[in-house]
């Protein structure tokens, strides 16, 4: 049977093309920028990193937009219940193999079709602004990997997936949510010691300036630190950044090369406290116990989305993928203003808590200065547009905290 286009799928989107609209009005007309900008920033920095940004965010809404109207004709033209049929014809009428051969097909369609998106921003233009510093061979080597880690767990998913809407019909989303929250936190454990060292090599810093920087904020956050280690970012970019990753024993603070190359030593030691003022605040697992709080509303809801545009089945067809993805595809993107302001609220509290731990405001500004400069990111964007998607704050605003912290002080 067809699936109904019902209220609620007109609702969302509605929402979803609502939200992207105006998104994509601020990309096209920013506005002014602001005069303070000026005072760190040259007019071609500032021009270069607001077309930088422009280009990025006009290929990020492209592919969310593309994604969504796909899905959207795809499910109801009457496409999605014909793959339905050919599936289950080919598979002889298999449930789990109908299932996952319906996966692999939208896998790779969309594989296809996001990979000119994903050369253009992943390769040619990094390669065009002189960030990258990969050849095509390793973006392609990195692709596959990437391609062959998502097919993967991707099969192990779907599978599960029907396994669970088989076995229970009525309570599947609170099925999937709880296992979904156990894997949230079993990445923690994972990621960062079987995943990340596919793709990077990982190395003990070994610099004894670097070191005593660790052992004297370590000492004055009250924190134990294990590990801190140095990725080979070079390999692939120009831009410095760091993270901290992990949860109890397999906790890290993850500092690129590039950032110990390319910059001074006291925005070292900034980056650094900063890393340390996310552990001191607890905001890897403030982080995983709202994802887990989250992970149970969404699939809540999309059970109310399924269960009143597919009628009362004993098995769920294979389309069910299909509008599970377009749901969470516009959900996505509308729960961004959410995401990014919880995001923001912990960079900014530990920026507060980075310049306590260093004593340094300064060095703390100037690092912000400098790893916008370097990246080349937009030094005053749309309010609307950095409310909506940034997960830091803008450099402007970072550097307004950093102020009032240092007029607080005095």
């Amino acid at each position: 049977m067809q699936p109904r286009l019902n209220h609620l799928w007109l609702g969302l989107m509605a929402i979803f093309f609502g939200f992207a609209s105006l998104y994509l009005w601020y990309i096209i007309f920013p506005g002014k920028v602001s005069p303070e900008a000026f005072q760190y920033f040259s007019l071609e920095q500032i021009n270069q990193g607001r077309e930088h940004s422009r280009i990025q965010q006009l290929l990020m809404l492209a592919v969310v937009i593309l994604e969504v109207i796909l899905l959207c004709w795809f499910i109801w033209s009457g496409k999605a219940i014909a793959l339905t049929r050919w599936t289950q014809q080919i598979t002889r009428g298999s449930y789990y193999g109908s299932a996952l051969l319906y996966f692999l097909g939208l896998w790779l369609i969309f594989r296809v079709l996001y990979f000119p998106f994903s050369y253009l921003n992943g390769f040619f233009l990094q390669k065009k602004w002189g960030f990258s510093t990969q050849t095509f061979s390793a973006w392609w080597v990195d692709t596959l990997k990437s391609a062959g880690l998502e097919l993967g767990l991707g099969i192990l998913g779907v599978l599960l997936f029907f396994c669970i809407l088989k076995h229970w019909p009525r309570a599947w989303w609170l099925v999937v949510a709880s296992l979904l929250s156990i894997w949230l936190v079993a990445q923690n454990f994972i990621w960062p010691l079987v995943v990340s060292p596919m793709f990077n090599r990982f190395e003990p810093v070994k610099d004894p300036a670097v070191l005593r920087m660790v052992s004297e904020l370590s000492t004055k956050a009250g924190i134990p630190v294990d590990e801190v280690l140095v990725m080979d970012a070079s390999r692939r970019t120009t831009r410095a950044n760091a993270y901290f990753a992990g949860l109890g024993q397999t906790k890290q603070i993850v500092l690129y090369d590039t950032l110990l190359e390319d910059y001074p030593p006291d925005q070292v030691k900034a980056v650094l406290a900063h890393e340390m003022a996310h552990w001191q605040q607890g905001h890897i697992l403030k982080g995983v116990t709202l994802a887990i709080f989250s992970n149970f509303i969404l699939w809540g809801l999309l059970f109310i989305f399924i269960r009143t545009t597919i009628a009362p089945l004993t098995r769920y067809p294979p389309h069910t993928w299909a509008l599970t993805l377009l749901f969470f595809a516009a959900v996505s993107f509308i729960a961004s203003p959410i995401q990014s302001s919880i995001s923001r609220g912990m960079e900014r509290e530990a920026d507060r808590v980075s310049v306590q731990l260093t004593g340094d405001i300064p060095a703390a500004v100037r690092l912000q200065v400098n790893l916008v400069a370097k990246n080349s990111s937009d030094v005053s964007p749309p309010a609307f547009i950095e409310w909506f998607s940034y997960s830091h704050p803008s450099v402007l605003n970072r550097i307004h905290l950093l102020q009032q912290e240092k007029a607080t002080d005095l």
